[in-house]
């Protein structure tokens, strides 16, 4: 079973985070934001990964701890149910049109992590979520993950249509990187042997 369990408690959130990449898209998510809630829930669904997350963060404060972490202990989940990588497709990518807008995802699970990102917001919050905490959500999963991640926005004019197309486009991306390839034989998708740094 490719699964991962991080239980993450600083001064600022408590996190528990467990998930099966090889599962049906079921989820349990409650960050105390409801945006965000959406949004990963989105991700769960499209990516066909089982995802139980629950935060109790220092909201009274500010969205952005609960936030950012939430991200990275979606992403060390993500990177133990991983293992050494042995027999994954390894890279993934989608176009994500909702409506009017149009997103692309393109990703690599290769150990060493970066986040380009060419999308912004014209409104500062979406719900209750400061839309600046979406591309640092991202920086987060990536970086925690190592994971290769480039998110391009290529038109659209709602802004809900437009997180949403990115989160989805990443569910798809992840969903094609994680699946064990047979042609593969179990072997780490690297001539290095390794992903890694």
């Amino acid at each position: 079973m490719r699964t991962g369990t991080i239980a993450r408690s600083t001064q600022e959130t408590a996190i528990s985070v467990r998930l099966d990449l090889d599962g049906t898209g079921r989820y349990k998510v409650s960050t105390g934001i409801g945006f965000l809630d959406h949004m990963i829930e989105q991700f769960a669904r499209h990516s066909l990964i089982d995802l139980e997350l629950k935060v109790d963060g220092d909201l009274h404060v500010d969205q952005h701890h609960t936030a950012e972490d939430s991200a990275i202990a979606l992403g060390q989940a993500i990177l133990e149910a991983l293992g050494d990588k042995a027999g994954i497709v390894r890279y993934g990518q989608a176009y994500s049109p909702m409506d009017e807008t149009l997103s692309r995802v393109a990703l690599d699970i290769s150990g060493r992590s970066w986040l380009t990102w060419k999308a912004g917001f014209t409104q500062e919050k979406l719900g209750e979520l400061d839309t600046e905490l979406i591309e640092h959500w991202f920086h987060s999963v990536a970086d925690a993950a190592g994971i290769t991640l480039h998110v391009e926005l290529l038109y659209g004019r709602n802004n809900h249509h437009i997180c949403e197309s990115i989160f989805k486009g990443f569910a798809r991306a992840m969903r094609q990187a994680v699946e064990v390839d047979p042609r593969k034989g179990g072997a780490v998708p690297s001539t290095k042997g390794v992903l890694g740094g």
